[in-house]
């Protein structure tokens, strides 16, 4: 009888922790997954035809002939013959990959790769431009290294050594730019500004009209240097004033908070470029006699730069893996305004400005490309000196904004000059070319013959938009700027191949095989559209969006 009460308490405790449990699911907002009975039938069926291979709907091994030229392994159940996904990923350009959501596994399929970036509203020159501020740049492989002279890119994409590409420099910028408008107020903290923060150094220093003086004796053996214990903010700025000389050097040491291995990130006078061996990464800066450097570092690219110039394994450094232990100054020099802060975007911003200052042609207004490119089958290369509408665009907009934001008279006249190439023939160094002879097209790449590629196209047209919105006395831009949308509206229709775009109109000027757009390139069409979309509401921009969008999505164009 005790036995059987046991039993029955037992069973009473167990329904209500059942009740319970549905109890709290229900207030919680939870719902019970339901499926049809049809739904888990014939799951358990296929489960069981493909794990035991009974007669009741089991696979067959065979073999699937393709267009007449090859054969690949399929299975056939029943009238349905299933190929291997691996082949249709290749075969038709699509993309899947399995995922488990509430612990059911599902195959998620896609025919393209790349995301649209829907406008919030008519778009504005003051804010993001685009949706730059998913941009980074300085993480791209094609991106050498951030230069400590500069403070901006230094390409690798068609040579390896590494040069300043213009466009790129714009594209740094106008990232920047747009992730201050997006992020959160960084985080800084001051380690010394010979102010009110002292350093705790050292070593022999002084202190002279707000600047740290240091200059290591001969008979010293170590470096003045201050230690500290800094997480999840590296990016650093302090003004530097390095005698070349001395072997002079600002460095800074980075530690791994998992494997407790340190890194040296050394900014001296008479580094190379960039420079990386074992645990020492050595950039250059500028030590001109009495003239401080003005240093904004992300010191965690540094050091990622210096590992991919030693080949390691290109993986992104995580913050939280990572800590500021230690200052040191080598040789003889001072020290100003040092910091460390989650994100510095407004300097690099105008680093960028001013270096599109600093580097345009005063006569010609254009920002010169100094490396050769291959050009495609049938059109010339083009020789170091060329000039880029796309970059063109891109400087106009980083210098409208930095105009609008600063007033400083320096990038207005930089804005303004960079209209000139707009007016000269891409065969005689600017990047105007006609289609047909007669509706005028600016050339990302000016190529003999023109090839008229279409997002560089486009940038151009943004980038006078944004020159005529933010720059007074641009009534050059307004002409330009219509112009250019009555040549796209006109021609945007012979980019369209009826399931993607076209990323140029070589097959028109060469008569060859159409150069169809990647989907990175064809989303990046699409944004440019829906863009322009909002500040004119001629229909073929945004039904050619719409239609555009389709495709990234399986639809095509009908056919007879």
């Amino acid at each position: 009888m005790m036995r059987i009460n046991l039993k029955l308490m037992c069973l009473c405790v167990c329904i209500c922790l059942v009740f319970l449990s549905v109890s709290i699911w229900t207030r919680c907002g939870g719902e019970i997954p339901s499926f049809s009975p049809s739904f888990r039938i014939e799951s358990f069926r296929r489960a069981q035809s493909l794990n035991s291979g009974n007669e009741n709907g089991a696979f067959e091994e065979i073999d699937c002939h393709i267009n007449g030229d090859y054969s690949i392994p399929c299975r056939k159940e029943g009238d349905e013959v299933y190929l291997p996904f691996s082949f249709i990923h290749k075969y038709f350009e699509v993309y899947g990959k399995m995922a488990v959501y509430d612990g059911y596994m599902r195959f998620e399929w896609s025919h393209s790769y790349s995301k649209v970036y829907f406008p919030k509203g008519r778009y504005d020159p003051r804010g993001v431009f685009l949706y730059f501020e998913n941009y980074n740049v300085e993480l791209r492989e094609r991106v050498k290294c951030i230069s400590a002279t500069e403070g901006v890119p230094v390409s690798t994409q068609w040579e390896s050594t590494g040069y300043y590409y213009p466009t790129q420099v714009a594209q740094f910028g106008l990232a920047h730019y747009s992730k201050n408008l997006t992020e959160p107020e960084p985080r800084s903290r001051i380690f010394d500004d010979g102010l009110t923060v002292f350093g705790n150094w050292s070593g022999k220093v002084s202190r002279e009209n707000r600047h740290l003086v240091f200059n290591k004796r001969e008979n010293e053996s170590r470096d003045v240097h201050m230690l500290m214990d800094h997480v999840l903010d590296f990016v650093l700025t302090v003004e530097l004033l390095l005698k070349a000389g001395d072997n002079s050097s600002f460095t800074v040491v980075l530690q791994s908070r998992e494997k407790n291995e340190a890194w040296n990130l050394h900014y001296s006078c008479n580094s190379p470029l960039i420079h990386s061996e074992h645990q020492d990464v050595y950039h250059r800066i500028e030590c001109n006699e009495g003239k401080w450097s003005f240093l904004v570092r992300d010191l965690l690219v540094d050091l990622q730069k210096g590992l991919a110039a030693q080949m390691k394994p290109k993986k992104k450094l995580l913050r939280s893996k990572f800590k500021v232990t230690a200052i040191k100054l080598g040789g003889s020099g001072k020290l100003a305004n040092l910091t460390l802060s989650s994100s510095r975007h407004l300097e690099q911003f105008y680093l960028a400005a001013d270096w599109l200052v600093k580097h345009q042609n005063p006569v010609t207004g254009g920002w010169l490309n100094p490396v050769r490119r291959k050009g495609p089958h049938g059109m010339k290369d083009l020789l170091p000196g060329w000039l880029s509408a796309m970059g063109q665009g891109h400087g106009m907009s980083l210098l409208a904004r930095a105009y609008h934001k600063s007033k400083r008279p320096e990038y207005l006249k930089a804005g303004l000059l960079s209209l000139r190439p707009f007016h000269a023939d891409s065969s005689s160094g600017g990047v105007l070319a006609h289609f047909m002879g007669s509706l005028p097209w600016y050339e990302e790449y000016p190529t003999e013959p023109p090839s008229f590629v279409l997002n560089g196209f486009i940038y151009s047209l943004i980038g006078l938009y944004d020159l005529l919105t933010l720059v007074p006395k641009s009534h050059e831009a307004t002409v330009l700027f219509n112009q250019g949308m009555d040549s796209l509206k006109k021609l945007l229709p012979l980019f369209d191949n009826g399931s993607g775009s076209n990323y140029d109109l070589r097959h028109f000027a060469l008569g060859a095989a159409p150069n169809i757009a990647r989907w990175d390139y064809h989303a990046t069409h699409v944004n440019q559209l829906l863009l322009l979309a909002t500040i004119d509401n001629h229909t073929v921009l945004s039904s050619t969006a719409e239609r555009w969008l389709g495709y990234m999505s399986g639809k095509r164009a009908q056919h007879n």
